[in-house]
């Protein structure tokens, strides 16, 4: 009865100190790096919509579409220029200001406050998730993947 006892306190004291360093383990390990090239699960954007006349419903947008891709453009070109990007976002989206969005990667639960990937305009994830935190990009006017217009796109998370 004594070796019994014996034995299962060894035991016992054998499998908690397993435990303990699996779980020691578990949390000095590192986190796995993403693959290369892997999109990340969650990120956050801030966009500036340039539409043209008939592409917004509820908004009287009385640029053309030249106008609005000439203007889609500059603003590009001044924010990679290092102008604050908010700024340009409050004075000239068609969207409402800050503009800013959160979206969970296709598969990913939606955190509080995001939208999943796929229930934003296609082009509008096709970039944001590609852009790397503070990088700014353009999604291009597309009847099928970006259907108000053109949206320049900055990653903030």
């Amino acid at each position: 009865m004594i070796i019994t006892r014996l034995a299962l306190l060894a035991a016992v004291v054998t499998g908690a100190a397993i435990a303990l360093t699996l779980a020691q383990g578990t949390q000095t390990a590192p986190a796995p790096a993403p693959a290369a090239g892997a999109e990340p699960e969650h990120i956050q954007v801030q966009h500036c919509l340039i539409s043209f006349t008939g592409k917004l419903p509820g908004k009287n947008v009385t640029r053309t579409q030249d106008e609005a891709k000439k203007l889609a453009y500059d603003i590009l070109a001044r924010a990679k220029k290092g102008e604050d990007f908010d700024a340009l976002v409050k004075e000239y989206t068609d969207d409402q200001h800050p503009g800013i969005y959160g979206m969970s990667n296709k598969g990913v639960q939606p955190a509080a406050g995001e939208y999943p990937r796929t229930q934003m305009v296609p082009a509008f994830g096709d970039v944001g998730f590609k852009l790397k935190v503070g990088e700014i990009g353009i999604s291009d006017y597309s009847e099928s993947t970006s259907p108000y217009g053109w949206h320049v796109i900055k990653r903030v998370k």
